[in-house]
């Protein structure tokens, strides 16, 4: 089966842009000298990582710290210069990869001596960068910026070892490698270690940096060194890649599913054990970037479990590469026994028993980039992960107790996250452990468990940490009156206790009865596992209730009125209840159509009561009658006719009113207009009263009556009126009707004109007229048009027009020039020539004019002349 390497190293910006915020990653090695004038010599490397093309500079001078390990007391700092640089870059991407990035990095190597004493607790060295860039995918969103700290670790002369003379581990692994996003990937951590001491591996927490994450290159603060702020729960310092990354213990390969694109912070410890015993941690902290790339392999997690209520597994390829084109799925039991084969992206199976199954995947078989994985499948149903917990006091122990439990196995494994966000110590491996928070707050427990057949499940619960248990009272203050009894109510989690002990019975309880014959205060204590709250309820103590109501009033009828009373009473009741809102309330809102009402209170506290009343006195409003809706002609007047039994009135608007004061004023209103009336009185009604009526305005009328015209005697003219329903013309002379729209009109006799008027009314009875002249010639029809015009803009013969006389219509009146030119060319009479073609004016000459048109008798009729234009 092939594997391909899948890991993206780019090494990203830490500080701003004028500072050395491309540092993306770094480690510190050393290598033992020997002893020089009573002290022992060390060359120590500082390695620092950042991306190619940047266009910043490795921190020249960085500062490199020792700290005494056992008390963390300063020995020296030292300043140190670059010793050498180097160029890493990936020149053969690998085919299968589809949209690999480029992998390119600068290192900088600060090599250096030291010179400590003989030491029984050995040394701390460290460095620092003040910066790490923003978005790094696996901190906590809240926190940007923070700093590196790069570490190595001298080990003393204790019982046990000769750690001075020690040679610590140094990493080895090709940094040069690639990751994409959602897909499988392995990257080597390893080390090497010429003392040949074991090596032991582990994801551990980043440091950030001491300064505060600002200013230029300084000395680290004594450990212990601060560490990154994680984005619990998804990310932590043993998962910095998500819970489908590990890495293994004894080689240091990194391995698993990568998260989604973008960049992680990942530290990996390795421990050197000399003669069983740790006597060194060296450290590698890096920024990775997850590319968004894939690649076509055959990716699947190492083991699937079933292990909750089900048997079914759906199972997909980790690699959503486009390479792929085929992929072939083979389910077998423990002794390699085929069950079930098939294609796709997907399988599905269902397992017949619980037990230990495989899966096989091949991709792209026969087909380049072809490539194969297995994974075990282990169904075990019926674990169940689950925890309960005891004790909510701040620095007091919560005890966990695991309640997980198996049907196929035992559990066995236990792994605490106890949520405090202020400390990285809140963990623990024990099956039911104890934590003494520091801080009050809700804490986000994680827990896993897990059993001997490898079922593993994670159960997140939220535990309340307080300083004190919360009660919770029904009353603060309260009223009794003698000799009542009351039952105090309090609520809680744990053991009540209640003083003074006077007057009270069950004092050990949260609900305790008091009769006290005056007035005190009662305190209750809560005791919570070690937590203690104290509050308090005030009894106050009468002997009769206190009722004083509002004066007797009056109000408009029908109004609502809230009736006021001066009353320790506890509880009201109300009557006549059905004009009262809410009858049971102290200060209710009453109303009332009588013109007198008398409304009782009856006030309870305890077995004492008191009675009183109030009378209520009702006037009507004053009635209003705006009068019917009416309607207007366009630019006409009417009277409002309005009728109250108020002493004072007024309409609005006031506009187009001819006295807004009188009752029945005129109006002549451009528009339908809402007028009011309102009406007051001095009866006792403050209110007044209103109606409102309608005044509806007819639009202007449109009337014609068509355009002046000429005819022929003894030729038939159709005259047409519009605009109304309804029409009357007179004269009625040679009309066939007068009282229609489209009257036929037959001329004898020649007229210089006869001026026709049309009265029209429209279905609301509004009135208009409109106006026709007609011409009569006693000649055949014809059109004139005059042999010159002077179109000089004076007003007087400025435009060339035909002139119809019996002519119904004029197709077309084109006026040409000298040349053949069309200068102008319209139908009907209008507008006529102005002289000008396209704008520009024409001088003196002559044109020639051609009319086309239809005569009242539907012939056609054409003529040509010649016209003169004179300037």
């Amino acid at each position: 089966m092939r594997k391909i390497i899948v890991l993206i190293l780019l090494l990203i910006s830490w500080l701003p842009e004028s500072r050395a915020s491309h540092i993306t990653g770094g480690e510190m090695y050393y290598t033992y000298i020997g002893l020089v004038s009573g002290m022992h010599s060390y060359q120590v490397t500082l390695k620092l990582y950042q991306r190619c093309n940047s266009g910043r500079q490795f921190p020249n001078p960085t500062y490199v710290s020792v700290f005494d390990k056992s008390n963390s007391v300063r020995i020296n700092d030292y300043s140190v210069n670059i010793s050498s640089t180097e160029n890493l870059q990936m020149t053969n991407p690998d085919p299968c990869i589809t949209n690999p990035p480029e992998v390119c990095f600068d290192v900088a190597y600060y090599t250096f001596q030291i010179s400590v004493p003989e030491n029984m607790h050995g040394y701390v060295l460290s460095s620092q960068v003040n910066f790490r860039i923003a978005g790094i995918n696996n901190l906590s969103p809240g926190y940007n910026n923070v700093g590196a700290i790069y570490t190595a670790e001298i080990p003393g002369n204790g019982a046990a070892v000769d750690g001075m003379h020690n040679t610590s581990a140094k990493f080895t692994g090709s940094d040069l490698v690639t990751v994409c996003a959602n897909n499988e990937f392995s990257y080597s951590f390893a080390a090497q270690d010429d003392d040949a001491d074991e090596l032991r591996y582990s994801f551990c927490t980043a440091y950030a940096s001491t300064s505060g994450a600002g200013g230029n290159a300084s000395p680290t603060a004594p450990p212990p060194f601060p560490q990154v702020p994680y984005d619990y729960p998804t990310y932590n310092e043993s998962e910095p890649l998500g819970q489908f990354v590990t890495v293994d213990p004894l080689s240091g390969l990194i391995t698993g599913i990568a998260p989604q694109e973008g960049i992680y912070v990942v530290t990996v410890c390795v421990q050197e054990l000399r003669n069983g015993n740790v006597i060194a941690t060296q450290r590698k902290d890096i920024q990775i970037f997850i590319a968004n790339c894939t690649i076509a392999s055959a990716s699947l997690l190492p083991e699937y479990y079933l292990c909750k209520n089900s048997q079914t597994i759906t199972i997909s390829n980790q690699s959503n590469s486009p390479l792929i084109v085929t992929s072939d799925w083979e389910f077998t039991d423990i002794t390699n026994s085929l069950l079930y084969s098939t294609t796709g992206t997907t399988a599905t199976y269902t397992f017949p028993t619980a037990g230990i199954y495989k899966v096989k995947l091949v991709i792209n078989r026969n087909l380049p980039c072809t490539d194969s994985t297995t994974a075990l499948i282990k169904v075990f149903p019926g674990f169940v992960t689950d925890f309960n917990s005891t004790g909510i006091c701040i620095n007091h122990p919560t005890t966990f107790t695991d309640l997980s439990h198996s049907v196929f196995g035992t559990v066995n494994f236990w792994s605490w996250d106890f949520g405090e966000s202020t400390t990285g110590l809140d963990a623990s491996t024990s099956q039911n452990p104890a934590y003494t928070y520091p801080v009050t707050g809700d804490k986000v427990v994680m827990f896993v468990s897990g059993d001997t057949r490898g079922c593993r499940d994670t159960l997140y619960k939220t535990v309340s940490i307080i300083d004190k248990p919360p009660i919770l009272l029904a009353f603060r203050d309260t009223l009794i009156c003698i000799p009542d009894r009351l039952q105090l109510q309090a609520t809680g989690t744990g053991v009540f206790s209640w003083t003074p002990a006077i007057n009270i019975i069950n004092a050990g309880t949260g609900t305790p009865t008091v009769n006290p014959i005056t007035t005190t205060t009662y305190y209750v204590t809560l005791f919570e596992q070690g937590c203690v709250n104290t509050d308090s309820v005030k009894v106050n103590v009468v002997d009769h209730v206190t009722l004083l109501v509002m004066p007797d009033t009056t109000v408009c009828r029908g109004d609502t009125l809230q009736l006021r009373i001066n009353s320790d009473g506890l509880h009201y009741s109300w009557t006549p209840a059905g004009n009262t809102i809410n009858p049971l309330v102290k200060l209710p809102f009453v109303f009332t159509s009588n013109p007198v009402e008398t409304f009782q209170v009856h006030a309870v506290i305890g077995s004492c009561s008191a009675d009183n009343s109030i009378r209520v006195l009702t006037v009507p409003y004053p009635q209003v009658n705006a009068g019917a809706d009416t309607t207007l002609c366009y630019n006409t007047s009417g009277r409002l006719r309005g009728q109250t039994d108020g002493s004072s009135w007024v309409w609005s608007p006031s506009l187009y009113l001819s006295n807004a004061s009188q009752l029945n004023p005129v109006t002549t209103p451009p528009r339908t207009t809402d007028y009011v009336l309102t009406a007051f009185d001095t009866r006792g009604c403050p209110k007044p009263g209103r109606d409102t009526v309608r005044v509806f305005v007819q639009p202007k009328m449109s009337v014609s009556a068509g355009h002046d015209t000429a005819v022929v005697t003894g030729q038939p003219l159709q005259l047409l009126a519009t605009g109304g329903t309804s029409y009357n013309w007179s004269p009625a002379f040679y009309l066939s009707s007068g009282v229609i729209p489209n009257p036929l009109a037959l001329f004898d006799e020649a007229s210089n004109g006869i001026r026709y008027k049309v009265m029209v009314l429209n279905t609301a009875g509004c009135a208009d007229s409109a106006y026709v002249t007609v011409k009569v010639f006693g000649t055949k029809p014809e059109v004139f048009i005059p042999t010159a015009f002077t179109p000089n803009n004076d007003g007087l013969n400025d435009f060339l027009f035909p002139l119809g006389a019996g002519i119904r219509s004029i197709e077309y009146f084109n006026i040409y020039n000298r040349w053949g030119q069309v200068v102008y060319s319209g139908k009907g009479n209008l507008p006529g020539w102005d002289g000008s073609i396209q704008g520009s004016r024409q001088g003196t000459g002559t044109f020639v004019w051609e009319v086309k048109a239809t005569t009242f008798t539907g012939a056609n009729y054409t003529r040509k002349g010649l016209v003169t234009l004179i300037r």
